[in-house]
């Protein structure tokens, strides 16, 4: 039965019509129906054939009556061994010629008979240079032996087991793991054509996955083949290909889960078969769900026809499903002891196939890889182990016996079987309803229900019958579970099918599975032919070509006689309803209703069996079975019993076949109640069911875009790289590939573009064709030219369309034309040759001729240097023995000259020695007694000025003591009158705003009233001239109005005028009396004033007098103890706040803080002006270290090391001890506090007293110092508070924080008090001496002295509070001396008193220890004695370890102050030398010095800004700034800009200003990443946050980096802060700046990178382009690229352009050589992994013109490299993998010679590598040779070699062994150290950047 579809139009003329006819004999194939040459065997390889060929074609004539079997042309003749043979025909055939005289490949001669006797002409065979194609359709000859040979040819010799036909991907099973399926190669092929790419899975999948985004349309996947082609595997990698390109866009991992389905289907549904260790033994077709973003977001498996027969029996050699084999080897497990399983022997149903193992595969690890994917789908570890009870009650179920009984008829179980009681504990059911209805069943009538026996067979196979229906309904449990993990998520846009289904299967015994599957296949086989003939029309009627029909093969009469009315399944469904069915009945009605179907046979020798002629071949089906498959019984009783299941899973699994409630037991006594009708679904055949499954997957097919993979399995016996060709051919013809071929064939099938066609046949042009612009028009003149007959080919409207053969005729001419000018160049160049050799004989003649003349002249030149040597060599010997006596001489005499006059300046130095020390002592004496003298007269004036002083400070007191109580009455009478005056000035000022308010609004009025009336005005102006003009009684009325309202508006100005008038007397009379009362007010203060100096004089007077009667004594002794006191508390006060300040910074300091890390400012100044060191400090920050190192290396890591473990044992016990220490320091501190309190109390009771005694005066001066000494003590509790508050914390916090931070600040602050007492005395000392001479005179009273009270009272009031002030605080300052030195005793009495417990401690162990070693043997003893030993040196090693660090600390710590002193050092004596004769006055301030100072100095680079600005800074800077912003300024100047803010906030030691700017600057950094991904900004951060880290290095201060630095750069580094964690963050930031700009740039470039290496012609006509297959006539439009250059494609220019651009934005940007060098070299990198992967998996461009192309491109790369100075960088070294393939591709590839140039050649290529390029290397012409396999054996060879010597001498790295290279992979990076020459006091900042808020400081 024939069907129609298009055909391209144009009969054949009618001279070519016998030659039509001969050559579609063979089934339509056209071997050379129309075509001119066949081969180009044709084309003679000796000289003795070239007499018969014409050396051009061009402009030939074609015959019709062509001969194409002419000699030498090669032909296909049938085989019975090897099915097709290669043959070459010897004698020219003639038209009627019964026979063809061949000649075969050994040289045996053959007569092919020919005629309708004998054969049909043979097919005709292809050329040398198109065998090996990655698409068949792109043979000039397609036929069945084509096919075949081209696909042995790649698979054998280039070991490629893909290729394409059509649209039809081919893959044979290698059967051996190939390194094609990486994640490279995934890359390689994501996002490429398919046609671009050697064929392969991934290209399929790209396909898919590319159309289902470009048509928004669903596509299928459909791969099929017969068990053992690889099915499940390419189905597998197809959807591993989605997963990785499609990967979800969040973090459900729903591609990992679509993966980790393929294990558990291939467990539960795959087996061993004599064909295939893994088959699979169902059909399933997973769809993966898209969303809108084409994300993966869940997928749907649904499954088809399941072998269910498989469960109870196996053929020889098979298996049963894996998981059974995989539960029986991992039985020992813990979690399946309890399922009862054994060996897989012990199992009938896995023991059938007497095979339990395959080889290389280990079940038990199978298992694992199972549960892992069971896991990672969500199914609990519980319910996978109840699925494991399923499965082995299933084999339990296998082995239960069912003895028979006498009768026959009936049959029982044992009651002891063991199987039987495990099959119902693993599944929950009742012992004996099992046992009894495995061998009964029910019978249901009309009225009651019998229970019958069964018999033993009967019983077995309802036995085997449940097996099978309990793992189908686990199958489907899990499927379903399956695909519940798969759900998406979202709602899916679009999805992808992949149908992973059985091919078309023929055995020698077929049975039910085997007539499904084929059925299956012919349906599948019809939705492929009319897909392929819907391309083939589309194609057609897009390009415009007429076309007529075709006729093909239609089996929809074979799919009508399975599934159509009275078909096969329809009386098969029939034969089961029947009671008493059998197969054999089913077969006479097949026989009876299909016998005249012409794809139907009766077989001659059997009565049981039927034959169906299905597309692929004809199948014999055995009936036996086919009832019982289809029924598929299961009794009801048994399914009933399962339902009743005590596991739950159990009972869900088979609660589902009908809607009525679950039943906890089965009643088996007979009833007469209507029995319940049976399940529909239950009782539906298999045949239905498959067929309704199949028409569903076939309509979902259709709704997709098909892409089709065909498996074929190479040979039956599995072995790698195996090819029968008998084997393929049956597979290729049930597959539909030769289908395909054929219909192809029937068509056009070489298909060109103009452009192609131009570029490949230009040689058979004319010049001037050549040049023209219209390509299209001259292919059309060449071909009228070449092809005369119009049928031969089609001109499309972007393709040209040639007949089978043409293209080889086309490839003739073309090779005679290269020919005859090969012979042109070959004449050429041997003249040359011979020229050339004539002028080298002539040259070397004359060479010679030259070289014996200078020979010669030599020789005599040598005799004349000889001779003249001698004199010289004499003259300068006798000249230098002259020159040594003089020599030795003049030396002498040196040497005694030089010891006289030694000897005399001694003597002259000695003496003067002498007399300056005369008069050092002469110095000292006369200093001596002038300094006595000047003290004895100085003594004597400052007596006398405290005499004068005193006396004049009496007289002033008694004065202001007279004055204080008038003063006091008379500034509150004042404060009175003031009070008033200010009143009454208020009022005064309240009237006159109220008086001008008033004013304002009167004239406001005014203003109004004026304006009215002049409108009034106006208008009575309009009506008179209205009533003049009009007249009349209205005009009249108006004017009366407006009168009226005149004079009432004159009378309201009136009434204003006058209440204005009014108001202004008011306020004049109100001013009046406001001005008398303030002359009153006036006089009366003018009387108090004279009042108050007569009540002075008074008071003066006064005073005089009661100044006498005071006694001075008691007010001298008053003053004393309250100056005592005073001076105690101040004293106290300050040393406790010392104290406080010290504990809170070392509390701060003891707490990790991120960021940055500076000493605190109290302790730097400390030890800024101290020369006393603390040891404690460093000892508590050893320890510190340890637990630091113990916390971050682990507990368990860190107590391998014994050395930190002792260490920490030490540590803690002196914790202990000082913690002992502590809290006694704290109680006595409590003491003294108390015993304080108590003296202010006394104090408090004294002072009361003499207040009562002093007068007014007296007792007010008291209570100021009351009030003072009050708020001291005030503090002195709040620090009291404080430290107690302290103390609790340290109770709180553990040993190692509390305790080492108040024993390292109590030592501290003692021992700086200790240092300082001296310096406090003294600079108190100079402070009471810079007072009055009074102080002086009461410190010299206080030292011993007695002075009479009254002469020393002072005189003047100010003076004696000053007095008092000073002598207080000199008496707290000795007092609180007194008190340190009492607490420092009492410390090291406790201190003495812990040493002493601690050393009797040490002696009761070391009595300890020597009582234990009196008891032990002396062996023992000996090795105690020696661990004891060891034991002290450790302890020893580790305190000198210690002691060690923290010398080593402490001299780091002394040198970095020494020189933090020098440049304090060096800047003051700069300021000074600065400031010296700028100042007139000396002694000036310290402040004004300073400010003057300042004033003067020039810009230090810093920038200072308010905190509050911060935010608009980063905005300013980061967040707005864009490059285009700063052209034309320094490069990285927010850089720069930041640092100097960094710099400001060091300056004046602000850490939260640097944290928070450092902080927010690097976060605003990410966001603008973030949000702008280009280049040009991402090159910008990069080049400035560089920046900003070297300038943190530069100013760092630390010695590695300031090397390079100016002595003012020096001056500029930081002073208070170490940011070294923050210059970590900003390389960390760096880094991913850096990752992300090449990140971005090998996004830009990655596209041009294949097109501009490989497919662009940089050498023009250098490149050939070969007849394309199917896969690369994706374009219909002529899209001209220009020449050389594919149609959007990019040129090596663009490339290059490319990189120029980006090498100039980073140049522009400033950013670091080294670093744009690593980025050039990172892209360079990724154009080599590129261009290289792309090399290896492209077959297309492994050619001599592509290496000749290749290495040009490679060489423009590194001229462009010198041409930018980046050569230095590395990054053509990077390149050499694509230079040596270059080279590769152009050397000569014969001999062994050659073998070896290459493996020395190609060192940075591994072997793989270097295989595959020889597999793939292609020749363009026949004038390149093919590689050999025999030499890629031999290079194999030798490359093995040498690695297995590489590896003999290190490891080898895992890059080596790969064949593609890693596009991703990352260079390692270094970021050097780049200080900056610019001072940063240069810096200037443009106005433009807004910037106004900082300040250059």
């Amino acid at each position: 039965m024939r069907g129609k579809a298009a055909r391209a139009a144009g009969g054949s003329s009618s001279g070519s019509a016998g030659w039509n006819e001969l050559a579609h004999t063979c089934g339509g194939s056209v071997p050379g129906a129309g075509g001119r040459l066949s081969s180009y065997d044709w084309l003679p390889t000796r000289e003795t054939r070239h007499a018969n060929v014409e050396t051009t074609y061009e402009g030939r004539n074609m015959s019709a009556h062509y001969n194409p079997y002419k000699k030498y042309t090669r032909v296909w003749i049938p085989d019975p061994e090897t099915v097709w043979r290669a043959a070459e025909i010897s004698r020219d055939f003639k038209q009627g010629e019964s026979v063809l005289h061949l000649c075969l490949e050994d040289g045996t001669p053959l007569e092919y008979p020919l005629g309708p006797a004998g054969n049909p002409m043979p097919f005709l065979r292809n050329p040398d240079i198109l065998v090996g194609e990655n698409d068949l359709t792109a043979l000039s000859y397609l036929h069945e032996p084509a096919v075949l040979h081209n696909l042995r040819v790649r698979f054998l010799e280039s070991n490629h087991i893909y290729t394409y036909c059509g649209i039809v991907l081919v893959a044979i099973n290698p059967y051996e793991e190939l390194q094609i399926y990486g994640e490279e190669v995934i890359n390689a092929y994501s996002g490429r054509n398919m046609g671009d790419m050697d064929p392969h899975i991934f290209a399929v999948a790209e396909e898919a996955y590319k159309q289902m985004a470009r048509d928004e349309r669903n596509q299928s996947i459909i791969v099929s083949g017969e068990s053992g082609a690889g099915k499940t595997v390419s189905a597998k990698y197809a959807m591993r290909f989605f997963a990785t390109v499609g990967g979800s866009a969040n973090d459900t991992n729903v591609e990992e889960k679509v993966l980790a389905s393929s294990p558990i289907m291939e467990a539960i549904g795959n087996a061993k078969t004599t064909r295939n260790d893994n088959s699979s033994r169902f059909g399933k077709y997973i769809e993966i769900g898209f969303d809108r973003s084409y994300h993966i977001i869940g997928a749907n498996m649904r499954t088809y026809l399941l072998e269910k027969s498989r469960v109870v029996f196996q053929a020889e050699d098979e298996r049963n499903y894996h998981i059974f084999y995989q539960l029986c080897a991992s039985a020992s497990l813990p979690e399946l002891r309890d399922l009862g399983l054994a060996s897989a022997e012990d199992f009938a149903y896995t023991s059938a196939g007497e095979n339990i193992f395959i080889e290389g595969v280990n079940d038990a690890n199978e298992l694992d890889r199972t549960r892992r994917a069971f896991r990672l789908l969500g199914i609990k570890d519980a319910s996978q182990i109840v699925v494991f009870r399923v499965l082995a009650a299933i084999l339990h179920l296998g082995n239960v016996q069912i003895c028979a009984q006498r009768d026959g008829e009936s049959c029982h179980v044992s009651s002891d079987d063991e199987h039987l009681a495990h099959f119902c504990r693993l599944l929950g059911l009742e012992l004996p309803q099992m046992e009894h209805w495995l061998c009964h069943r029910k019978l249901a009538t009309a009225s009651e229900t019998y229970v019958k026996n069964m018999s033993a067979e009967r019983a077995a196979n309802a036995r085997d019958a449940l097996a099978k229906h309990i793992y189908a309904r686990v199958f489907d449990w899990i499927v379903a579970h399956i695909n519940l993990a798969l759900r998406a998520s979202s709602e899916r846009r679009s999805f992808i099918g992949v149908l992973d289904i059985y091919g078309f299967e023929t055995f020698e015994v077929n049975s039910f599975e085997q007539f499904c599957i084929n059925y299956a296949n012919e349906k599948l086989q019809q939705q492929f032919n009319s897909h392929v003939f819907k391309l083939e029309q589309e194609e057609y009627m897009k390009e415009q070509i007429p076309w007529t029909l075709i006729d093909f093969h239609d089996n929809q009469p074979c799919i009508d006689l399975i599934e159509a009315r009275l078909g096969v399944l329809d009386l098969l469904d029939e034969e089961c309803k029947v009671p008493k069915g059998t197969d054999q009945n089913w077969a006479q009605k097949l026989y009876k209703r299909h016998s005249s179907n012409a794809h139907f046979q009766k077989p001659r020798m059997s009565n049981s069996a039927f034959v169906i002629l299905h597309f692929a071949d004809q199948v014999a089906y055995e009936c036996a079975g086919f009832l019982e498959k289809n029924r598929d019984t299961v009794y009801d009783e048994q399914i009933n019993i399962l339902k009743a299941s005590k596991l739950q899973l159990v009972a869900d699994l088979f609660a589902t076949e009908d809607g009525g409630p679950k039943s906890s037991r089965v009643n088996v006594r007979p009833a007469k109640s209507t029995p319940r009708p049976p399940n529909k679904e239950h009782r539906k055949s298999v045949g239905l069911q498959f067929r309704s499954s199949l028409h569903l997957l076939m309509e979902t097919l259709n709704a997709t875009t098909p892409h089709y993979v065909r498996c074929i399995k190479p040979n039956d016996d599995k072995q790698a790289f195996s090819f029968d060709s008998g084997r393929a051919v049956q597979q290729l013809r049930a597959c539909g590939v030769l289908e395909t071929i054929r219909i192809s064939a029937a068509g056009y099938p070489s298909r060109w573009t103009y452009v192609d066609f131009f570029s490949r046949y230009r040689v058979l042009m004319r010049k001037s064709d050549v040049s023209c612009p219209d390509k299209k028009s001259v292919c059309q003149t060449l071909l009228a030219t070449l092809i005369k007959e119009g049928d031969m080919f089609q001109l499309g409207k972007s393709k040209i369309f040639f007949r089978a053969g043409q293209v080889a005729y086309l490839e003739k001419l073309r090779a005679d034309k290269f020919r005859a000018a090969c012979m042109v160049i070959q004449k050429t160049v041997r003249g040359w040759l011979q020229r050339l050799r004539y002028r080298k004989i002539r040259k070397s003649a004359i060479l010679l001729q030259r070289y014996g003349r200078g020979y010669l002249a030599r020789r005599y030149a040598e005799y004349l240097r000889l001779t003249r040597a001698t004199v010289v060599c004499q003259k300068n010997y006798r000249m230098a023995r002259e020159r040594r006596a003089f020599l030795q001489l003049r030396r002498a005499t040196v040497t005694i000259q030089a010891f006289t006059r030694g000897m005399f300046t001694r003597r002259i130095f000695q003496e003067f020695v002498l007399h300056h020390k005369a008069l050092v002592i002469q110095r000292c004496v006369r200093g001596w007694l002038q300094r006595v003298r000047y003290r004895r007269m100085r003594r004597a004036a400052v007596v006398l000025q405290c005499a004068f002083r005193r006396s004049r400070a009496q007289r002033r007191f008694r004065t202001l003591k007279t004055e204080a109580p008038v003063a006091r009455r008379l500034t509150k009478l004042n404060a009175g009158m003031e009070n008033k005056i200010v009143q009454l000035q208020i009022k005064m000022d309240d009237q006159g705003k109220e008086y001008r308010e008033q004013n304002e609004q009167l004239l406001r009025a005014n203003t109004s009233l004026g304006t009215e009336l002049s409108r009034v005005q106006q208008q009575l102006q309009h009506l008179q001239q209205t009533r003049s003009q009009q007249g009349g009684a209205t005009a009249a009325a108006q004017l009366t109005t407006l009168r009226a309202e005149l004079e009432a508006l004159s009378k309201e100005l009136e009434g204003a005028r006058a209440h204005e008038s009014q108001t202004e007397e008011r306020h004049r009379t109100e001013k009046l009396e406001l001005t008398q009362r303030v002359a009153e007010l006036e006089e009366e203060n003018a009387l108090l004033k004279s009042q108050k100096e007569e009540l002075n004089q008074k008071i003066k007077q006064q005073s005089k007098r009661a100044q006498e009667d005071v006694g001075s004594a008691l007010l001298r002794a008053e003053m004393d103890a309250e100056r005592r006191r005073y001076q105690n508390l101040l004293k106290e006060y300050s040393a406790l706040e010392q104290r406080y300040d010290n504990l809170k910074e070392e509390v701060s300091l003891a707490k990790f803080q991120p960021g940055h890390h500076r000493s605190s400012s109290n302790q730097s100044s400390l030890e800024s002006d101290s020369n006393y060191t603390s040891i404690s400090t460093s000892e508590a920050g050893d320890a510190d270290d340890v637990l630091q190192l113990v916390e971050e290396v682990g507990a368990d890591k860190a107590a391998m090391d014994i050395g930190i473990f002792v260490k920490l044992q030490k540590r803690v016990r002196d914790l202990e001890q000082e913690r002992k220490r502590l809290q006694a320091s704290l109680d006595k501190m409590d003491e003294v506090a108390k015993n304080k309190d108590s003296v202010d109390a006394a104090v408090d009771a004294a002072v009361a007293a003499a207040a009562a005694s002093l007068t007014e005066e007296a007792a007010a001066d008291l209570a100021y110092n009351n009030l003072k000494r009050e708020e001291l003590e005030l503090e002195n509790r709040q620090l009291k508070e404080h430290l107690e508050e302290l103390r609790r914390s340290v109770g709180r916090e553990a040993p190692r924080d509390g305790y080492h931070v108040l024993m390292s600040q109590l030592k501290a602050a003692n021992e700086e008090l200790d240092a300082r007492k001296e310096e406090v005395v003294m600079l108190k000392t100079q402070l009471v001496s810079a007072a009055p001479p009074t102080h002086q005179q009461v410190l010299e009273t206080e030292s011993g002295e007695r002075v009479d009270a009254v002469a020393t009272l002072p005189s003047d009031r100010d003076q004696a509070l000053t007095l008092y002030r000073q002598v207080c605080q000199s008496n707290q300052l000795m007092e609180h001396e007194l008190q340190s030195q009492a607490r420092q005793h009492g410390q090291e009495v406790d201190a003495l008193r812990a040493e002493m417990e601690t050393l009797k401690a040490d002696v009761e162990k070391k009595q300890e220890v020597l009582n234990y070693a009196t008891s032990l043997s002396p062996q023992a003893l000996l090795e105690y004695s020696v661990q004891l030993e060891i034991t002290r040196l450790t302890d020893d090693n580790l305190d000198l370890k210690e002691l060690v660090e923290k010398l080593e600390k402490n001299e780091r710590k002394l040198k970095k102050q020494l020189r933090i002193y020098m440049k304090k050092v060096q800047e003051l004596q700069a300021s000074r030398g600065a400031g010296a004769g700028g100042h007139r006055h000396p002694k000036s301030d310290l402040g004004r010095h300073v400010t003057l100072q300042r004033k003067e100095k020039d810009f230090e680079g810093m920038l200072e800004y308010d905190r509050e600005d911060e935010p608009l800074l980063i905005q300013m800077l980061v967040t707005d700034m864009r490059p285009s912003m700063l052209s034309g300024t320094v490069p990285c100047l927010p850089a720069y800009i930041l640092f100097m803010c960094v710099r400001h906030a060091d300056y004046v030691n602000d850490d939260g200003k640097v944290e928070s700017l450092l902080t927010a600057t690097i976060n605003a950094v990410k966001r603008v990443l973030k949000r702008n991904e280009d280049f040009e900004t991402t090159s910008f951060w990069l080049a400035n946050t560089s920046r900003l880290l070297h300038c943190l290095k530069q100013y760092s201060g630390d010695e590695a980096f300031v090397v390079q630095n100016t002595a003012k750069q020096n001056e500029h580094c930081l002073k208070n802060f170490d940011l070294t964690e923050y210059r970590q963050v900003l390389s960390d930031l760096s880094i991913q700046i850096y990752q992300q700009l090449v990140r971005i740039a090998e996004a830009a470039i990655q596209p041009m990178i294949v097109s501009a290496m490989l497919e662009s012609e940089s050498i023009p006509s250098l490149a050939g382009v070969k007849p394309a297959g199917y896969r690369n006539r994706s374009s219909s439009v002529d899209q001209d690229g220009g020449q050389g250059t594919p149609s959007g494609g990019y040129t090596l220019q663009a490339l290059i352009r490319q990189l120029s651009l980006f090498d100039g934005i980073m140049r522009e940007h400033g950013l670091d050589p080294e670093i744009a060098g690593q980025v050039v070299r990172q892209l360079f990198h990724c154009v080599n992994a590129v261009t290289l992967n792309n090399i290896l998996l492209r077959k297309d461009v492994c050619s001599w013109s592509t290496g000749m192309q290749l290495r040009y491109n490679t060489s423009q790369m590194e001229e462009w490299l010198r041409a930018n100075k980046l050569y230095q960088t590395g990054a053509a070294q990077t390149l050499c993998p694509i230079i040596q393939i270059a080279q590769l591709l152009q050397v000569k590839k014969k001999t062994s010679e050659d073998a070896d140039a290459i493996c020395s050649l190609c060192t940075a290529l591994n072997s793989q590598q270097i295989v595959k390029i020889l597999n793939l290397y292609t020749p363009l012409n026949e004038f390149e040779e093919r590689v050999t396999v025999a030499f890629i054996r031999n290079i194999q060879k030798q490359l093995q070699e040498r690695e297995a010597s590489e590896a003999q001498e290190g490891p080898v790295a895992k890059e080596a062994s790969q064949l593609l290279v890693d596009t991703k992979q990352t260079l390692p990076l270094l970021f050097p150290y780049a200080p900056s020459s610019l001072g940063l006091e240069t810096l200037h900042i443009p106005a433009s950047l807004g910037l106004h808020f900082l300040v250059r400081v």
